[in-house]
């Protein structure tokens, strides 16, 4: 299959696909967490604020940093987010640009599966969080009960099976706990734990379900968008015979997501 190019950067069309459904969970992460009032954090990968805004929210922090690398995540954040406790800059997972030992809590939320070096961004979250802080992370369980995505994906492949090399269930291993869990433990993280995050995700008929697919912002949506209208047409018609339509038309699933956090040493 001819490599896609997938697009993470537009605000406008993330919200919609899976925006709206991060802030739910960020909300249970950050109950799982449960950390002390007046610390400064750090969301890295913050994209569009959703974890950001839960963090202030709900956390009482002293102040929420979040950095990501596109100028229009960010440029969105900041318009979102008129709190003066919070801030927002572009910048690199793997190359945190922040002194060391400089946060109380560093987070991300649906981002570390996108990194390209990994390893190198758990331990720069590791690397600017104070001792004693806490390090934590989640990603959507793409093999399993992200099911928004999952129906998606498995009803591509039956039309396509060279679609199945975009599937992120198959591109993105580390999105399990015991992957996630060994990915902290590397990072010289102490008292690693994990955690599967189930949020419902209830669309009030099919064109709710399908149209952010049509925003070319992600994996799958990219992909959807690549067809050609016929190939993209009975992409729609597979997906909307697999879904649990109720009698009102509306489509209730699950998303889950699975976080992990540690101990800085």
């Amino acid at each position: 299959m001819e490599k896609v190019k997938e697009v993470w950067a537009k605000s406008k069309a993330y919200e919609p696909y899976v925006g709206r459904w991060s802030r739910l969970v960020a909300r249970e992460f950050l109950r799982w967490l449960n950390a002390g009032p007046n610390g400064r954090w750090l969301d890295v990968g913050c994209g569009t604020g959703a974890l950001s805004q839960a963090i202030l929210e709900t956390a009482s922090p002293k102040e929420v940093t979040g950095i990501d690398l596109s100028e229009d995540f960010i440029a969105y954040a900041a318009l979102k987010t008129p709190d003066p406790r919070a801030n927002f800059k572009t910048g690199d997972a793997c190359l945190l640009p922040f002194e060391s030992k400089t946060f109380d809590a560093v987070v991300s939320g649906l981002v570390l599966n996108f990194v390209p070096d990994i390893a190198k961004a758990a331990t720069e979250m590791s690397r600017v969080t104070k001792p004693g802080g806490t390090v934590a992370a989640y990603v959507w369980d793409y093999t399993g009960q992200m099911q928004l995505m999952r129906h998606f994906w498995d009803a591509a492949v039956e039309l396509n099976s060279s679609a199945r090399e975009l599937d992120e269930g198959k591109r993105f291993p580390i999105c399990n706990p015991a992957a996630l869990s060994e990915l902290f433990q590397k990072a010289g993280l102490k008292e690693v734990e994990t955690k599967a995050i189930d949020v419902p995700t209830h669309f009030r008929d099919f064109d709710d379900y399908w149209q952010p697919f049509l925003g070319g912002q992600g994996p799958a949506p990219t992909y959807a968008m690549s067809l050609s209208e016929e190939k993209r047409t009975a992409l729609r018609e597979n997906i909307r015979a697999r879904l649990p339509v109720q009698l009102d038309g509306s489509i209730h699933l699950i998303a889950r997501a699975w976080a992990v956090k540690g101990i800085r040493p």
